[in-house]
C-alpha cells in the first residue's frame, strides 16, 4: 500500500500530469481537495473507486482515512492543487506517514505562477533586468510569516515576486513593495489561472487597487516586476552569435570543437 501525493495543477484538467493521471487510475481510493482540484480530474479514477473530499477534514480525519486504506491494502491518492512544493501541507502529512511507516510517493504538478505567467505571455526572468523569481505570500490565519521574509526584503532585490494567498491584503502589498519597485512599476493579478472562468488585470503598483477594486478572491495571484511588461531588454547569450557552446562551437580553436558533447 502507498499513498501517492500528485499535484493536480492549477486547474485545467488537461494539466495534469500523464503520472498523475496513471496513479489516480490506479488508486482504489482517492482524497482531494475539492476547494481547489477541479472535479474533472475524478473522472480518473477507477469505478467503484472511495472519493473523499478532505475540504471539510482536519489533519486528524485524513490520517484516520489514510490509515484504514493502509490496513485494508488500498493504495491512496492524495490530490493537491497546483504543485506540491509550496503551500500544500503535504509536509505534515509526510511527516505522520513516516511516523506510521506508511510509504509514499511524491509527483508534482503545474504551480499556480507558471499557469499564471503562461495566461501573461511572459517570461518572469529576462536578462540583465530579472533573473530571480520569489514565491511569497503574506501572513495570515493559516500561517504566519518568519519575520526576515517580510516583502519589503523581498523588494530590495528587485527580482519577479510572486504573491500567493494575498489578494485580500493588496493595500499592504503595494504599500510594502511601493518604495523599491515605484508607482509605475508592473502589476499583473490572475484569478483562477487556466481555469475556463480565468481573469487577469494588469495595472501599476499605483493603480492595481482601483483596477481591481475587490473583484477578485482568494486563489488570484499577485505578479509583480519590471519584467511583466518590458520590451526593451537584452538577448541572452546562449542563442547570441559568437557564443562558444558544446552543441555550437565558433571556431577551430573552441574547447568543445570535434566534440561528441
Amino acid at each position: 500500500m502507498t499513498v501517492h501525493f500528485i499535484g493536480a495543477g492549477p486547474g485545467a484538467p488537461d494539466l495534469l500530469t500523464l503520472r498523475g493521471r496513471d496513479l489516480i487510475a490506479a488508486s482504489p481510493i482517492c482524497l482531494y481537495a475539492g476547494s481547489l482540484v477541479p472535479a474533472e480530474l475524478l473522472g480518473h479514477c477507477p469505478p467503484g473507486a472511495r472519493i473523499v473530499n478532505t475540504a471539510p477534514l482536519d489533519l486528524d480525519a485524513i490520517m484516520a482515512e489514510i490509515a484504514t486504506a493502509h490496513a485494508a491494502g488500498q493504495d491512496v491518492a492524495r490530490l493537491h492543487s497546483g504543485d506540491l512544493s509550496v503551500w500544500s501541507a503535504m509536509g505534515e502529512q509526510i511527516r505522520r506517514l513516516r511516523a506510521l511507516d506508511i510509504p509514499f510517493t511524491v509527483t508534482p504538478g503545474v504551480p499556480a505562477f507558471a499557469a499564471a505567467a503562461a495566461a501573461l505571455e511572459v517570461e518572469l526572468t529576462l536578462p540583465e533586468l530579472a533573473q530571480s523569481l520569489v514565491l511569497t505570500r503574506t501572513p495570515g490565519r493559516a500561517s504566519t510569516m518568519p519575520p526576515a521574509e517580510s516583502l519589503t526584503n523581498f523588494a530590495v532585490t528587485g527580482a519577479t515576486l510572486a504573491v500567493h494567498l494575498s489578494i485580500h491584503n493588496l493595500a499592504q502589498v503595494v504599500a510594502d513593495l511601493m518604495p523599491a519597485y515605484g508607482a509605475d512599476c508592473a502589476v499583473a493579478v490572475v484569478w483562477r489561472a487556466s481555469w475556463p472562468d480565468q481573469r487577469i488585470v494588469r495595472a501599476t503598483l499605483s493603480s492595481i487597487e482601483a483596477a481591481v477594486a475587490g473583484s477578485m478572491e482568494r486563489t488570484a495571484l499577485i505578479l509583480v516586476g519590471p519584467a511583466l511588461d518590458a520590451a526593451d531588454f537584452a538577448e541572452s547569450s546562449l542563442y547570441a552569435q559568437g557564443y562558444d557552446r558544446r552543441f555550437r562551437p565558433q571556431h577551430a580553436g573552441s574547447r568543445y570543437a570535434g566534440s561528441s558533447e
